[in-house]
């Protein structure tokens, strides 16, 4: 069933279940916010990439308000609640200043492997070890899902919008496996080559084969 959702377009992809703080100044969307504190009410992050705005979006609940400065500017948290399709665009919502849209849900599957969530678990630490960030290497859950993921294993924006996408998580799996499986040999080659580099010119004890 379609419902008008407002509408709050922006240059990135939330994820389902992702915290998000925002900054808001333009006055049609402290409009937008102080309208969701009134009415209890969600709004929608549309991404909007390579000059035009996106199908899909992500519905976010307003967590609460941490800033309200003199000029109405706000400082909020969110978190983004599912996943839903545009039927229709409008530039202004009905006597409104900001953007809205006919929408509907996006029905999940949420069933995962439990092989590939424990591979993919491996290639990430691996990913994170091999760039020297051990110390931000995620703690995950053991039954965490890809967008938990998503967005910190070096992903565009172009393709964390398609695994916005994807509805079943297994793909999402897939997805995510097939792309470390394609960046790991990359990483790994590359921080070997900057060991060779750092050990160029230093005297080295080497071992010669026996013939």
């Amino acid at each position: 069933m379609a419902r008008l959702l407002p509408l709050f377009p922006l240059n990135l992809v939330v994820f389902p279940g992702e915290k998000l703080n925002l900054h808001i100044f333009e006055p049609r969307y402290r409009q937008l916010v102080r309208e969701c504190i009134e009415q209890n009410t969600t709004f929608g992050i549309p991404p909007f990439l390579n000059d035009s705005l996106s199908e899909l979006g992500t519905e976010m609940r307003l967590l609460s308000v941490e800033q309200t400065y003199s000029s109405g500017e706000l400082d909020i948290r969110t978190k983004a609640v599912g996943v839903f399709r545009i039927n229709k665009f409008y530039r202004q919502a009905p006597g409104k200043l900001y953007a809205g849209g006919l929408v509907e849900n996006v029905v999940q599957d949420d069933e995962a492997d439990p092989v590939l969530r424990t591979v993919i678990t491996k290639q990430v630490r691996q990913l994170y070890e091999a760039l020297g960030l051990r110390k931000l290497l995620l703690e995950l859950a053991s039954d965490y899902c890809i967008f938990d993921v998503a967005h910190h294993i070096g992903f565009s924006t172009e393709q964390e919008y398609q695994l916005l996408a994807t509805t079943s998580e297994l793909e999402r799996q897939e997805i995510v496996r097939d792309h470390l499986d394609t960046i790991l040999p990359v990483v790994l080659e590359t921080e070997r080559l900057k060991e060779r580099v750092r050990l160029n010119g230093h005297f080295k004890n080497l071992t010669p084969p026996n013939f």
